[in-house]
């Protein structure tokens, strides 16, 4: 009986015919740069053959076509897309999205280890490659209360599973520099494997004494000087365009060819609104090279140089014996796949009704207690009251700091200024929490906007100007399993259900494409003026990422880590 390698060795050497042969195209050498013209042969989950001529079993026509190496999301949350894992199988992967290597942080800290086998479960049947990184910091501080707690020994018996690369985004980076026996213990117990990095601003010593863990890459950049000297250090930079964070503009200084073995692409956090509006990596990809980028710096960041950062060897370049995730596009620099392999599989509808299904899980993880206008009320005080500024397109923010109006006892919005009430409430049954501030940036002219998708523990979060409006859209979370939900004059006007942890939705892709839009134009009745209100929300309570920000137990000031008085 024939071996495996035999036969790819026959079909590499054209003994015999290739199982699938691309005829008449080109490929993209990231090697060389060059366009190539050949055959390129594919047995199995393998290229065996390119630069020659194939015959084989099935014979694909891509006259006029390029062929480029599968792109590789490199730091993801799933979760974020609104969707479950088969879904974002689905939505992405005919984008030429073949590889993602994801944390699922967002449900890991609310369900905790039954979260992390669920993505398990779901990389296993998904076409795509899905690669899980074990989160790191569940809870992100002691400044917030979460669903889970995920030390070190509830981390370690999933180390070895095939689908996981190594230990997620070291979020707490002053735990790390103050050598927390916590962060300490985890980072100790991957040494050696990979290690991902989340150090926003980090630099000079205190940079040098995080990296010195072991940790190698970082997706928190947002300007050129800070990625090189990171680069400098040792870093491989992610470059980062999300539905919120969007740095990709920001660092095209780095894609060039000498920097692009340092270089990745990620999303992090990205809907399937703008996924379908715009794109994923591949809407990177364009934007960059529309920007004066070369192609080949580009494209290497988007898959060999991504490969080799999380130690993928067998993918990336279109070359024998590689893996053959292969994206076939019309130009390079419109780069809009017109098909897609994924392990040697050309991905087709019935490829995804091949999978199983996996069921789902959380699907009664909000467990808030139900609240009243008053719930919303903050004391008047003395002096300036401290406000967090939101930044367009930046999850971090602004400590501001105003005088506001008083109504009676009670310190009031004040719409002149862009400035209204925001609350974080406990969700997950453990103590009840409730705790209020004020933001600045939404544009919102009244009602409320509220959501249980809330970085990194997943309270649920509420922006507004009435009072009623609040204490409704986050009742109403709670008796649809989580979600998004917007209230005008004692009415919810529009609302997204995400039953899985109160992140996920259980319907297809387009069907929550579909709902975004009218969520959408429902918070811009509000006068909302952000692009995604609903996204910039849940970063409101991410209290590792500067510089002011609020969790269920109050106002926290990041660069100090501590909560406000």
């Amino acid at each position: 009986m024939t071996s495996r390698l035999e036969t790819l060795i026959d079909q590499g050497t054209g003994r015999e015919p290739a199982d699938i042969v691309l005829k008449g195209g080109r490929f993209f050498d990231l090697v060389t740069g060059e366009l190539v013209a050949s055959d390129i042969a594919i047995c199995g989950e393998r290229i065996v053959g390119t630069c020659e001529a194939y015959t084989g079993r099935e014979e694909i026509d891509i006259s006029g076509r390029i062929v480029v190496p599968g792109f590789i999301d490199t730091h993801l949350h799933i979760e974020s897309s609104l969707v479950t894992p088969h879904e974002f199988d689905r939505c992405v992967l005919p984008l030429g999205i073949t590889t993602a290597i994801c944390d699922p942080h967002e449900i890991a800290n609310v369900l905790g280890t039954e979260g992390i086998r669920y993505f398990l479960d779901s990389a296993e049947q998904t076409i795509m490659d899905i690669r899980v990184q074990l989160s790191s910091c569940v809870p992100a501080t002691h400044l917030e209360t979460s669903g889970a707690d995920l030390p070190v020994g509830r981390l370690l018996p999933f180390r070895n599973h095939p689908k996981v690369i190594g230990l997620a985004e070291f979020m707490n980076f002053p735990g790390v520099i103050a050598k927390d026996p916590t962060c300490l213990a985890k980072l100790e117990a991957f040494q050696g494997g990979h290690i991902d990095g989340h150090a926003p601003l980090l630099s000079g010593r205190d940079l040098n004494g995080y990296l010195a863990t072991g940790i190698r890459t970082d997706h928190e950049c947002t300007s050129a000087e800070e990625a090189l000297e990171k680069i400098r250090k040792g870093m491989h930079i992610l470059i980062r365009e999300g539905s919120v964070s969007k740095d990709l503009l920001a660092l095209l200084p780095l894609i060039t060819e000498r920097l692009s073995p340092f270089i990745a692409l990620c999303t992090d956090d990205r809907n399937p609104l703008d996924i379908a509006e715009q794109g994923h990596l591949d809407h990177m990809i364009r934007t960059a090279i529309a920007h004066g980028r070369s192609p080949l710096a580009v494209y290497r960041a988007a898959s060999i140089s991504a490969a080799r950062a999380f130690g993928l060897s067998d993918r990336g370049l279109i070359a024998p014996g590689w893996r053959a995730d292969l994206v076939v596009i019309d130009t390079l620099e419109e780069c809009r796949a017109e098909m897609v392999f994924s392990v040697g599989r050309r991905v087709t509808d019935a490829l995804f009704a091949s999978r199983n299904p996996v069921a789902p899980v959380g699907l009664d993880s909000v467990k808030a207690r139900p609240v009243k206008a008053a719930h919303f009320a903050v004391p008047v005080t003395e002096g300036e009251v401290p406000v967090i500024g939101v930044v367009p397109g930046r999850i971090i923010t602004e400590h501001r700091r105003y005088h506001l109006p008083a109504k009676g006892n009670e310190t009031a919005v004040d719409l002149s200024r862009d400035i209204v009430k925001v609350a974080v409430i406990e969700r997950h049954g453990k103590n009840g929490n409730h705790a209020n501030g004020f933001v600045q940036g939404f544009g919102l002219k009244k009602g409320a906007i509220a959501s249980t998708v809330g970085h990194d523990s997943h309270n649920i979060c509420v922006v507004g100007v009435d009072e009623d409006d609040m204490a409704m859209a986050a009742n109403r979370l709670g008796e649809i399993g989580g979600g998004f939900v917007v209230v005008a004059d004692g009415k919810v006007t529009g609302e997204i259900a995400l039953p899985v942890a109160g992140l996920m939705s259980l319907e297809p892709y387009e069907t929550v494409r579909d709902t975004l839009h009218h969520l959408r134009k429902s918070a811009l009745a509000l006068g909302a003026t952000l692009e995604e209100p609903f996204l910039q929300l849940a970063f409101l309570p991410l209290p590792v990422i500067p510089h002011l920000k609020i969790s269920d137990r109050g106002m926290v000031d990041v660069d100090r880590f501590a909560l406000i008085g």
